[in-house]
């Protein structure tokens, strides 16, 4: 049975431009479930980042309510919680940007095992995930050694080895060619089904959003 991963009630968030207030999210309620993913399009300047933010706890809403893996924030910017949500985004939160998050002193493999000893998870199956993904032939090869779709690929088998329950996407494929972007797609959505885990995923891209279970436009909202 499906239970429910991400639950956002009521979040508004907006920001100070010079003597006005502008609002950038307003109301906004949405929910993924395990093995769901929700794509969260909308143009420049809908607010697809500064959810993310939120949903990270980088940023506090003005109002509103946000619920992962059970853990309630209803306010995120109260004393004490930014310890909380750094524990969430080490062992519960998996985030994918579009430009891939490597250490470059560190290999393929190296850098799957730190996000794995930082989770708190046990070494050992780090390799397996950089083969599932396609990269096992590289894994001891640094991130300046391979191609941007392979660097790509690192970053979610770094991802996936932390066992998350939710995966936050921005625009993991916006800087490859489509070629590249649809083999990396595939490999994300993939694995996603069969972990299990949900997923939501910020992107411009109407075809991969197309992709997703569920589809959130933030121009139509607010």
């Amino acid at each position: 049975m499906e239970s429910q991963v991400l639950a956002v009630e009521g979040l508004s968030k907006s920001y100070i431009s010079g003597d006005q207030r502008v609002p950038v999210l307003a109301d906004l309620s949405l929910s993924v479930c395990s093995g769901e993913s929700l794509a969260v399009v909308g143009r420049s300047g809908s607010g697809k980042s500064t959810l993310l933010n939120l949903l990270c706890g980088l940023q506090a809403p003005d109002e509103g309510r946000i619920v992962v893996a059970g853990e309630s924030f209803d306010d995120v910017a109260a004393a004490g919680t930014d310890m909380r949500w750094s524990e969430l985004r080490r062992r519960t939160i998996g985030v994918l940007f579009q430009d891939v998050n490597l250490m470059p002193a560190l290999s393929l493999l190296d850098n799957v095992r730190l996000r794995t000893h930082l989770a708190g998870h046990l070494a050992g199956g780090e390799r397996g995930w950089l083969e599932r993904l396609g990269v096992g032939g590289e894994a001891d090869r640094y991130p300046d050694q391979v191609s941007g779709g392979q660097a790509q690929r690192a970053a979610l088998a770094m991802v996936f080895a932390m066992a998350p329950a939710l995966i936050l996407a921005d625009e993991p494929t916006g800087s490859l060619d489509r070629h590249t972007a649809d083999e990396v797609a595939d490999c994300l959505f993939t694995v996603q089904q069969q972990t299990g885990c949900a997923l939501l995923f910020a992107t411009h891209d109407r075809e991969l959003a197309f992709r997703c279970d569920h589809l959130l436009d933030l121009s139509t909202t607010g």
